[in-house]
């Protein structure tokens, strides 16, 4: 679904990834989905050290998108702040604390083997 005026998937990625340091987001992987699934270009994977943080990290991130590029997000799971989904259309981005990260394990279902990276 194209939208008018809206940044590219490597710009909303570039600017995801620049948001996600700013705010200090940990262990942040990317993973080009492009010839892989229709879903998006991109998936972004990153934790925060608590609830509130990931809370925190979801809501800058949908912010900066909306005014600095045009893009619109949907988010599901803000609330509570375990795991939290944006989905631009083109980059779909995870926010999680470290223990729901671990129990679910996205990276493992989209990055070939071996190229898993291990959390310290």
């Amino acid at each position: 679904m194209t939208r008018p005026h809206q940044a590219d998937s490597e710009t909303q990625l570039a600017a995801i990834l620049k948001s996600l340091d700013d705010d200090k987001a940990e262990d942040v992987v990317q993973i080009d989905l492009r010839g892989k699934t229709a879903i998006g270009d991109y998936m972004v994977i990153a934790s925060g050290r608590s609830s509130r943080q990931v809370s925190a990290i979801s809501e800058k991130l949908v912010d900066r998108l909306k005014r600095e590029h045009g893009v619109p997000a949907r988010t599901e799971g803000r609330e509570t702040g375990d795991w939290v989904l944006i989905d631009t259309g083109d980059v779909i981005v995870h926010v999680f604390r470290p223990e729901v990260r671990e129990f679910y394990q996205l990276e493992k279902m989209w990055l070939p083997a071996g190229q898993a990276t291990a959390k310290s």
